[in-house]
Formats: structure tokens, sequence, C-alpha cells
């Protein structure tokens, strides 16, 4: 994964915060880590749904092994 140097604040209630944290424990991994989790696989089901590129998904290279030089 790219190093992380950006930051995104985002405002939310008291009880959402609450609710996040204990789906982060949950989950087993840090309150940022479980709501990048999030986002990502949000914004890649809206983007890719809309036909548009995911900037943070590297392109696949089709064609198989057989395409290797």
């Amino acid at each position: 994964m790219s190093q992380k140097t950006e930051n995104l604040l985002v405002r939310i209630s008291k009880s959402e915060k609450e609710g996040f944290e204990l789906a982060a424990v949950l989950a087993g991994i840090s309150l940022s880590s479980w709501v990048r989790e999030r986002l990502r696989l949000t914004a890649i089901r809206e983007l890719e749904g809309a036909g548009q590129r995911v900037p943070f998904v590297p392109d696949i290279p089709l064609g198989g092994f057989n395409d290797r030089k």
C-alpha cells in the first residue's frame, strides 16, 4: 500500500464515533484502518458501478501467464 500522507477530517456525532470504535474493536483493527477499509470498499463499489476507474486500485494486465515475456 502507498504511503499515507493525506488527512481527511470528518465531523461525526459522539454516538457515531462510539459505534465505529466498537465495530473496529470487533474487527480487531484500529479505528483509522476500519474507516479507511470501509471507505475504500464503498468507493470501489460506487466508482466501478458508474464505469469509472478507481484511482487507488492498480490495473490488472489481461492475458494470463502466456503473455509474459
